[in-house]
C-alpha cells in the first residue's frame, strides 16, 4: 500500500493534469494497483470539487480539507490521514512522468533507502533569460544530486518511507527537513532520475524572488539540516559558469544568474537573520509557474 500526496492551493487549471498524472502512473506500476491512495489536500472550495469528480470515478482519490495555513501544515494533515507504508508527494501544479511511480518505487526495494528523490524537468523555454535559468538552476541540481551522496530531496516528486509524523510549521524547505529527519533515523537517501517531473518555473524577477527566498530561505534553518549556504553555492557553480552557456548571450544570461543569486542571498540575511520575518510573511503565491 502507499500513498501519494498531492498538496495545492487555488491550482484549478493544473490540478486536473497532476491528478490525471499520477493515476496514469500507478496504472502504468501496475494495471490492476488497488493498493493506493490518493489524497489532494488544499484548502479551497475549486479544489475540493475537482477531488470530487475524479473520486466518483476513481475511490481511492480522497480530498483532505487544510487551513490554509501552508504546506508543512497540510502535510501533516496529511500524514495523520495517509495508511501507505510508502509516502509519494507531488505539488497541484506540476505533473509526473509515466514511469515516476514505478522508478520510485523500485529504488525504495533497497532496504538501506529511506528516501528517493525524482527529477525536476523545466518546461519553460529556454530561449528567454527566466527560462534559461530555470535550465540552468535544474540542471544544476541534477549534477549534483549525480555526484554527490548528501543531498536533499526535490519537493516536486520525492517519496520516503512513513516514518514521519510531523514536520515543524515554520519549516520554508520542507523537502529539506523531511530528508534531514530520514537521514537522522539511519536511512540513506536516494536520486532516480528516471522520475522526473515537469514543472514550471516563474518566468518574472518578482516571482522567482518570491520562490527562491522561500525555498533557498529554508536550507538555512536548522531543521533543513544546513543543507546549503551561499559559500557552497558558489563554488558548486563554478564549473557549470564555464561549460553551460552555448553562445554569448547565455553567457550574458549566467552573469545575471549570479548576480541575482548574489542579491537573493542578500535578501535572505536581510529577511530572516535581520529583520527575523515569521513563516506565514514569507510563504508567497508564485502565480507565474501556475
Amino acid at each position: 500500500m502507499f500513498s501519494v500526496i498531492i498538496t495545492t492551493n487555488q491550482e484549478s487549471k493544473t490540478l486536473p493534469k497532476a491528478i490525471k498524472s499520477a493515476l496514469g502512473s500507478i496504472y502504468y506500476y501496475h494495471q490492476q494497483a488497488q493498493d493506493f491512495e490518493i489524497l489532494v489536500v488544499g484548502p479551497d472550495h475549486e479544489t475540493e470539487k475537482i477531488v470530487n469528480e475524479f473520486s466518483k470515478k476513481y475511490p481511492s482519490v480522497r480530498y483532505l480539507k487544510d487551513k490554509g495555513r501552508g504546506k508543512p501544515a497540510a502535510l501533516n494533515l496529511a500524514f495523520k490521514a495517509a495508511t501507505g507504508k510508502i509516502l509519494i508527494l507531488t505539488d497541484g501544479d506540476v505533473w509526473i512522468n509515466q514511469s515516476s511511480i514505478k522508478e520510485i518505487l523500485q529504488s525504495l526495494k533497497k532496504s538501506k533507502v529511506g528516501a528517493v528523490t525524482g527529477q525536476p524537468i523545466s518546461i519553460n523555454s529556454a530561449h528567454n533569460l527566466f527560462g534559461y535559468w530555470s535550465h540552468f538552476l535544474t540542471d544544476a541540481a541534477h549534477q549534483m544530486r549525480l555526484k554527490s551522496k548528501i543531498f536533499p530531496c526535490s519537493g516536486y516528486l520525492y517519496a520516503f518511507r512513513n516514518i514521519i509524523s510531523s514536520v515543524p510549521e515554520n519549516s520554508l524547505a520542507e523537502d529539506a527537513v523531511i530528508t534531514q529527519l530520514i537521514r537522522e533515523k539511519g536511512y540513506q537517501i536516494a536520486y532516480n532520475p528516471q522520475a522526473k517531473v515537469y514543472v514550471k518555473y516563474p518566468d518574472n524577477l518578482k516571482d522567482w524572488l518570491s520562490q527562491k527566498i522561500r525555498s533557498t530561505g529554508g536550507y538555512t534553518q536548522k531543521q533543513s539540516g544546513g543543507e546549503r549556504n551561499f559559500g557552497q553555492e558558489i563554488l558548486a557553480g563554478i564549473k557549470l559558469f564555464f561549460i553551460y552557456p552555448k553562445n554569448t548571450k547565455e553567457f550574458f544570461w549566467t552573469i545575471l544568474l549570479y548576480l541575482a543569486r548574489v542579491y537573493l542571498w542578500s535578501m535572505i540575511f536581510y529577511q530572516l537573520k535581520i529583520k527575523k520575518k515569521k513563516f506565514a510573511n514569507i510563504w508567497q503565491r508564485v502565480d507565474s509557474t501556475k
